[in-house]
């Protein structure tokens, strides 16, 4: 079983019972195949506990994570099956045969890029198909 990697992050925010300052803490996991994220966070002032997960990533969640640990690219190794690469980019991705030209491009070119556990993510389903793939961030 791959390891499971995980990106979290802690940001000032506001307690949604009673509105004073409360510090919330992020994460996005790669456990397995599976992608999670959460958010939670604990009022100091009131004691509300709060915690939500599941789903897409919010862009909230993921701009945070972007702008604290920075962008994570996707690359593939030569000799690429670029048909093998269009299907599992289009099977996880969920794009369709008029977009998934212009994502195998920036994949072969080394400019596909998201968090390092959306990038891992892809780089394993490509690795189970055959094809050599990683994902890593400038300066790793």
């Amino acid at each position: 079983m791959e390891p499971i990697l995980v990106e979290s992050i802690t940001y000032d925010g506001v307690c949604q019972e009673c509105g004073a300052e409360a510090k919330w803490c992020g994460v996005q996991a790669l456990v397995g195949e599976e992608l999670r994220w959460d958010v939670e966070s604990t009022c100091p002032a009131c004691g509300s506990a709060l915690a939500v997960c599941g789903g897409d990533l919010p862009d909230e969640l993921r701009g945070r994570l972007l702008s604290e640990h920075g962008w994570a690219t996707l690359q593939v190794g030569p000799p690429t099956r670029n048909a093998t690469v269009m299907r599992v980019l289009r099977a996880e991705l969920g794009i369709g045969l008029d977009g998934i030209k212009a994502v195998l491009e920036q994949v072969l070119t080394g400019q596909y890029s998201g968090t390092l556990p959306e990038m891992e993510f892809l780089a394993r389903k490509l690795r189970a198909s055959g094809v050599d793939a990683s994902a890593s961030r400038a300066g790793d």
